[in-house]
């Protein structure tokens, strides 16, 4: 019998290494860092009223600029 395949899980990527993230409707709710950034060497998570603040958001601790494309 053969094992079964294993998969590989996508690593995070690294947490605020940008300035400024493009971001669509799919990715929200928006929080920073991202969920597919790793945590251990970041900031706590914030969530940003993006919608609320006409497309573009700023994270109040590391400064990341994020903007709503479509």
């Amino acid at each position: 019998m053969q094992a079964p395949a294993m998969t590989a899980t996508p690593q995070p990527t690294q947490a605020n290494a940008q300035q400024r993230y493009e971001i669509s409707r799919g990715d929200l709710p928006l929080s920073c860092p991202l969920p597919s950034m790793a945590l251990w060497n970041s900031h706590p998570r914030v969530y940003l009223p993006i919608e609320a603040e006409g497309g573009q958001s700023d994270c109040p601790y590391c400064g990341a600029h994020f903007v709503l494309v479509d």
